[in-house]
């Protein structure tokens, strides 16, 4: 049973890398849950697991046991097809690298989500127009990422993100490829962003940019073993 508010809920969730000389524990026994509305960031060193963890949340890789219901469904139950209509449709993804098409417009990149959804193409490039205009980026709307500072090009992958309107937004290291002040114009997103109802949840070995959350979760060795 789902509660009222509970957008993630994991028990138990364990993953295992096999090879054919070594088996590689990257996550032990995580339970964790996630209410709408959060703002949470999971901290830890590298190999620690936070990657690994993202990418189950993003439902990017299954575990290997346990259980995951992301926003009351049980993401293990699904196919291939299912999976990907789930990530389009309720997860937003943030990445360090931004991860923009070099060949396309800030309008274009944005407009990807809605695509793969099946939004006919007034509807969403006027919703991508609005988006990027709400970030400050109307001067942006027909550049390319070459044309754009790190700064600018991360707040197109935030548009992007924000493109389908899902309730939960991820980010792994977002602040990570820029300079001091383009990043805390990033947190400074992402917090009025979930000021607006959207949870967040942020992946990051820096603490300053952990700080800015409203709940710490630290990983180590593939636990998670400590919670503020």
């Amino acid at each position: 049973m789902k509660t009222k508010d509970e957008i993630i809920k994991m028990v138990n969730i364990t993953k295992i890398y096999d090879s054919t000389e070594v088996e590689t524990v990257a996550l032990r026994d995580i339970d964790l849950v996630v209410q709408k509305g959060d703002f949470i960031a999971i901290t830890g060193r590298s190999g620690s697991g936070k990657s690994t963890l993202m990418h189950i949340i993003g439902l990017l890789d299954s575990p290997t046991s346990g259980k995951y219901i992301l926003n009351g469904t049980d993401v293990s139950k699904l196919k291939e097809d299912e999976l990907a209509y789930q990530r389009n449709k309720k997860i937003g993804f943030v990445f360090q690298q931004f991860n923009l098409l070099p060949r396309a417009t800030a309008v274009e990149n944005v407009v990807l989500p809605a695509i793969y959804a099946g939004v006919n193409t007034n509807e969403r490039t006027q919703r991508a127009i609005d988006l990027l205009t709400q970030l400050g980026l109307q001067e942006q709307l027909y550049k390319r990422p070459n044309k754009m500072s790190g700064g600018q090009q991360q707040r197109v992958a935030i548009a992007r993100a924000l493109m389908n309107d899902p309730e939960l937004i991820l980010t792994d290291e977002p602040t990570g490829n820029l300079d001091t002040k383009s990043g805390e114009s990033v947190m400074n997103i992402l917090k009025e962003l979930n000021k607006k109802g959207k949870t967040v949840v942020l992946i990051t070995h820096e603490k300053d940019i952990a700080a800015m959350a409203q709940k710490i979760l630290h990983l180590e060795d593939g636990r998670l073993i400590k919670k503020q």
